[in-house]
């Protein structure tokens, strides 16, 4: 089996697989990281200003001697950077920062500010030919539906905690209307080993002769989600990608949906992530 593709709702067609690079640190570890995984098939990116690592991102794809059509690079705008024009220059720094030509999926990476502002520079952008696919990170109260209404190009992705404790199955109904499809960060639940640990993951895993964690992630693939675990580590980049050569049966996909616990990791209210944004504003 090989590398899976999505169609979003504008046409384009995403890589279901990639790698991303929070917390990873600009320069040397992000460059090998990236350039270790595109080496080995990965064609998906997932960056974000707030990262701080797009150039070193955008300097492993200009040497990677893969062709830029490739490979689909998404980056994230911070709630600093929203607002009608604002936007529009956030976006063109953004561009310099990768030097990788255009965006493939640029997504507000929160749910607060100026997004209606910043979403119509983000359409402008699209039209044109900076950014090719557009959508959001970390909407989930009704803003995700005004905006979602006041959009002319809705959005392609939602990226938001995605995985067996916590499947998102109510968000996902909510964005069906859009043709909007789920990214998972946190595919494997920030690590847990509760989660990890599942029996029915252990099973899976003797059975396929693979690890619990590509268990999982294989689960994402089959269930339509976008995923980009991260990882700086070689052997976890080539392992997590090892994934295309099982399929897991109906009622296996059944036996995995059966664990959600409606769980999240990530418990911070929206008052509290709010009053955390003015603690971080990503430098150009």
């Amino acid at each position: 089996m090989k590398q899976t593709y999505i169609t979003l709702n504008d046409g384009n067609k995403i890589p279901q697989f990639g790698m991303g690079v929070y917390m990873v640190p600009e320069g040397r570890e992000t460059y090998r990281a990236v350039l270790e995984a595109l080496t080995l098939g990965y064609r998906h990116i997932d960056t974000a200003h707030a990262y701080q690592n797009e150039r070193s991102v955008g300097a492993a794809v200009r040497e990677s001697r893969i062709s830029r059509e490739e490979i689909w690079i998404t980056t994230k705008l911070w709630p600093s950077e929203y607002g009608e024009g604002k936007t529009a220059a956030a976006i063109d720094k953004m561009l310099s920062r990768l030097d990788t030509g255009y965006i493939d999926l640029l997504l507000l990476h929160q749910q607060f500010g100026d997004y209606l502002g910043a979403w119509k520079d983000m359409e402008k952008a699209v039209e044109a030919g900076k950014v090719r696919s557009i959508g959001i990170s970390n909407f989930e109260s009704e803003r995700l539906e005004e905006l979602c209404e006041a959009a002319v190009i809705k959005p392609a992705v939602l990226q938001v905690e995605c995985h067996p404790y916590y499947q998102q199955n109510a968000l996902k109904e909510r964005i069906a209307p859009y043709g909007t499809v789920i990214e998972s960060w946190y595919p494997i639940g920030h690590g847990d080993e509760g989660l990890i640990n599942e029996s029915v993951f252990t099973t899976l895993g003797k059975k396929y002769g693979k690890s619990n964690v590509q268990i999982i992630l294989r689960w994402h693939i089959q269930e339509g989600n976008i995923i980009f675990p991260k990882s700086a580590n070689p052997q976890h980049i080539r392992d997590n990608f090892d994934i295309f050569d099982f399929e897991l049966t109906p009622e296996e996909m059944d036996a995995v949906r059966a664990v959600d616990k409606g769980e999240r990791f990530f418990n911070m209210s929206l008052a509290e992530q709010e009053a955390n944004l003015g603690q971080f504003v990503p430098a150009d």
